[in-house]
């Protein structure tokens, strides 16, 4: 683990057992999260994001799940930690927001009751104490009327709410580490700067690392200090922020990164409005031989289509994983 780090995962390998044999979900995940850092995890839907965090608390069906490598957290391995140990960590030290508050919240358990319970256990405060912190909680997050809506059940709350109340139970208890699973996804742009805010401001005052799982290239550029695009189950590159927008190198990065809209962008006559990745990401139960991005990279090389590419590291904050960047990909046809 590196020494500077609150969280450091080598090797995280995740497959899951189905009537039509083993699925390769997450295949060779490292990440390494320093305290009060925000590190951004992008990639498009189905490409083991979501995966990975669940993975990380282990939150995966254990009968369907198999999980290995090494996760650290705080010189902990979370992976060979008894049951008993990760009930004091999951929601404590450790927060997730998931993307699907409706199916997260308990339905027949109300909003207020539900971050309390987390803070009587946790926290050792009393159920009047933590209620109250509740009612904190939801006007942080800007729902209104929260000594009213405490007393709500998940169901009369609209999607956004729903989304706040997430955010809510997950920052009760200050984590060290929060799981940031596309956590602004049903919110409106007001809110969404909103929430990022509160996020970022509890990240300064407690030095909360976070690891931001989005599909919005735009929320990373004003969240996040590195960022790492996964591609069918695999990391394809790691940079800084900066350095990501200004030069990315994986064809895949780029294609993310030409799909974007820019406020104000003129084009010329004749030309597509966005650019886009052809096709669609593969299905994990029948990934295409070599890199998994060659049907639908347009610098796709023979050797593309044979072998899987190293990941090549450029510089400390700067790998990346394409036969491109290699001594052996020039030799054998990249430009």
């Amino acid at each position: 683990m590196n020494r500077d780090s609150i969280l450091s995962i080598r090797n995280l390998q995740v497959s899951f057992k189905t009537f039509d044999g083993d699925v390769q979900a997450v295949n060779g995940f490292n990440l390494d999260i320093g305290a009060s850092e925000t590190v951004g995890l992008v990639g498009e839907s189905g490409c083991g994001k979501s995966v990975t965090a669940k993975a990380i608390l282990r939150l995966l069906p254990k009968k369907a799940a198999m999980v290995s490598g090494q996760v650290l957290f705080r010189n902990q391995e979370l992976l060979q930690l008894p049951e008993k140990e990760m009930l004091r960590i999951r929601g404590n030290a450790i927060s997730m927001i998931f993307q699907e508050p409706m199916t997260s919240l308990n339905p027949v358990m109300k909003i207020g009751d539900q971050i309390a319970e987390a803070l009587v256990l946790h926290q050792d405060l009393s159920w009047s104490q933590a209620r109250r912190k509740a009612i904190e909680m939801l006007e942080q997050v800007h729902i209104p009327s929260p000594e009213v809506r405490v007393g709500n059940y998940p169901h009369s709350l609209s999607g956004g709410m729903r989304q706040r109340a997430m955010i809510a139970m997950a920052l009760s208890c200050q984590p060290a580490l929060l799981l940031a699973d596309e956590p602004t996804t049903a919110l409106d742009v007001t809110i969404q700067a909103q929430i990022m805010e509160l996020m970022l401001q509890l990240q300064a005052k407690l030095n909360t690392a976070i690891l931001l799982i989005t599909h919005d290239l735009g929320l990373i550029a004003e969240s996040a200090e590195r960022v790492l695009v996964m591609y069918a189950g695999r990391v394809v590159e790691e940079a800084m922020v900066a350095d990501l927008f200004r030069d990315p190198l994986h064809p895949y990065t780029k294609g993310l990164l030409g799909s974007v809209p820019v406020l104000g962008a003129k084009f010329k006559d004749g030309s597509k409005s966005l650019d886009e990745i052809p096709g669609t990401v593969p299905s994990l139960f029948n990934l295409p031989g070599g890199c998994a991005f060659h049907p639908r990279c347009p610098k796709a090389m023979d050797i593309c289509r044979k072998e899987m590419p190293p990941q090549t590291s450029l510089a400390p904050d700067r790998k990346v994983s394409c036969w491109l960047t290699t001594e052996k990909g020039v030799e054998n046809g990249a430009a």
